[in-house]
């Protein structure tokens, strides 16, 4: 079955029936807003159902939009978060991937600043390296970004999208060695990007991130995970109770190949190891389980067929 990022935006009245009918056809709910009077469901929906779920929802006044990055986790670097990297879209690029469907986290380097010490330590390393892709926020002056970004990119695992005031073309001749993805026109910045061709330039962002996630999703492919990582997701929601207590809006973040569960690791990394996702088959069997560098969360890496031979 293959499965389509899609977001429901409706009333709440009447939502529980979409709610219902995206379940019963076997999807699965990623994430769930009700701002005042309206709902935002983000979802994973069979391909053939994409046209009925938009059809039941539109006598509830609901829409049915293609999502393309719900079901991952970005991370938004920026050398900084002083003044030398404030003017920067860093905050706009963050939301502008969340209207796609991402999860953003933003990452303000403590050393990202200046030619001559830019730096990326440890904790920042294994922080970025635990989402499915980073988006690299730099300036206007290409020297400054073929100077800097050998070191801000050292050890990223991550497949990386670069963006930059040069032009893509630029951004190729200057970033070494090369990355996944680059969008050029995204410099400096001292307003809100609301103009046409700004928000063009994001747009093009958003496919170029598209883009480098779903050669990765190919890569996966070829040696497909143990179980779906939204399918785990529902397992942990449904038998830890513990998790309903989390007040975060993403009590547990889908990725592509893992979960980010916001439950402290000393307390409940065993507990969930030992969660049966079906008779003889735990979560233990098919993710390995660490504690994440992001506060004391517990991140959880989905293994390959090839490591577990178990398919659930």
């Amino acid at each position: 079955m293959i499965f389509v990022p899609i977001t429901y935006k409706g009333g709440v009245y009447r939502h529980d029936e979409v709610v219902d009918l995206i379940e019963d056809l076997g999807g699965y709910i990623v994430q769930k807003h009700m701002i005042a009077q309206e709902v935002v469901l983000q979802c994973l929906v069979p391909r053939e159902d994409v046209d009925l779920i938009r059809e039941v929802g539109k006598p509830l006044g609901g829409e049915v939009i293609v999502a393309p990055l719900v079901g991952t986790e970005i991370a938004v670097v920026s050398p900084s978060l002083e003044i030398h990297h404030l003017p920067h879209v860093s905050c706009d690029v963050a939301e502008y991937l969340r209207r796609a469907g991402a999860k953003t986290n933003m990452v303000g380097l403590a050393r990202g600043f200046g030619k001559r010490i830019a730096n990326l330590n440890t904790e920042e390393r294994d922080v970025i390296n635990e989402h499915d892709l980073a988006v690299y926020v730099l300036g206007s002056f290409e020297a400054c970004i073929e100077r800097k970004f050998p070191a801000l990119r050292q050890g990223i695992t991550v497949p990386i999208v670069v963006t930059g005031a040069p032009d893509a073309e630029r951004l190729k001749a200057v970033v070494d060695p090369p990355v996944e993805g680059y969008v050029g026109g995204l410099g400096r910045c001292m307003h809100r990007t609301k103009k046409p061709e700004e928000l063009a330039t994001l747009d093009e962002m958003v496919d170029e991130v598209s883009r480098a996630l779903d050669e990765r999703r190919e890569a996966i492919a070829k040696d497909p995970l143990s179980v779906s990582p939204a399918r785990l997701m529902d397992v942990i929601m449904e038998k830890m109770p513990e998790i309903h207590m989390v007040t975060h809006p993403t009590p547990v973040t889908v990725q592509i190949a893992g979960l980010r569960v916001k439950l402290p690791y000393e307390e409940y990394a065993e507990s969930l190891q030992e969660i049966e996702i079906e008779e003889g088959v735990t979560v233990g069997d098919v993710a390995e389980v660490f504690p994440s560098r992001m506060r004391n969360y517990i991140w959880l890496r989905i293994k390959p067929f090839s490591e577990t031979n178990l398919m659930v």
